[in-house]
């Protein structure tokens, strides 16, 4: 059983920088791919990012692309989420994820393991 646990979520202005981390524990965390979603207050879940097991592939949503980064350091089980441009509709709860499969996923479904979130608040 992996255990995920999100951090580094705040309130920041637009136009600012944070950046997310997400430990991981209890399983292999160098052979899953990770990803990062997020839940805006009345929305949906949606895809943010991800990376394979590797880190060496990466993948973002349109609306991130070219603003977010996403990053892995396998030696300290951990999966990061440079966010920088922040603008008001990037408030959300982030969630990172776990998937056995190796390949970087895009769809909720294909992960197996979830953490509890972090808050990000960016005001106008």
């Amino acid at each position: 059983q992996v255990q995920l646990v999100e951090s580094g979520g705040g309130l920041v202005q637009a136009g600012g920088s944070l950046r997310l981390s997400c430990a991981a524990s209890g399983g292999a965390f160098s052979s899953y791919a990770m990803g990062w979603f997020r839940r805006a207050p009345g929305k949906a879940r949606e895809f943010v990012a991800a990376i394979n097991w590797s880190g060496t592939s990466t993948y973002y949503a349109d609306s991130v692309k070219g603003r977010f980064t996403i990053s892995r350091d396998n030696a300290k089980n951990t999966v990061y989420l440079q966010m920088n441009s922040l603008k008001p509709e990037d408030t959300a709860v982030y969630y990172c994820a776990a998937s056995r499969s190796r390949a970087s996923q895009s769809r909720g479904v294909d992960y197996d393991y979830w953490g509890q979130g972090t808050q990000v608040t960016v005001s106008s």
